[in-house]
């Protein structure tokens, strides 16, 4: 995995730590405010599905495919300096043992044919 994508999330992490830090606010309560953008940011994705589908009769057709891609983007993107305020440096190792884990026993699943539920990630 390139490093340049984490690079940029330590200096955002660092950015965000800073500015609450100035604020006041104590390490735990940034780590918390910032897994709570993550909800912000997940609910700006369902809208734009929404919107891309046009089930809101008050707003018809307000977003496309690509404003939903940037929005799932930005959730990721949040995600991952939540990780990195909490773990440091440590977070790119810990993402990728994760990933791997996760991965390993997804893509198990692919070959076997099984119909049973799905205990997602």
């Amino acid at each position: 995995m390139s490093t340049v994508p984490w690079e940029t999330i330590g200096r955002l992490a660092e950015l965000f730590t800073r500015l609450d830090t100035a604020r006041g606010i104590p390490a735990e309560q940034q780590w918390t405010l910032q897994v709570l953008k993550l909800s912000e940011e997940v609910g700006e994705s369902a809208q734009a599905v929404i919107g891309t589908w046009a089930t809101n009769p008050r707003k018809g057709r307000s977003h496309t495919w690509q404003d939903v891609q940037e929005e799932v983007g930005d959730t990721a993107i949040t995600s991952l300096v939540a990780l990195q305020r909490m773990l440091g440096d440590k977070a790119p190792a810990f993402f990728e043992a994760l990933l791997a884990q996760k991965a390993a026993k997804f893509l198990a699943m692919g070959d076997e044919s099984s119909t049973g539920p799905v205990d997602e990630a």
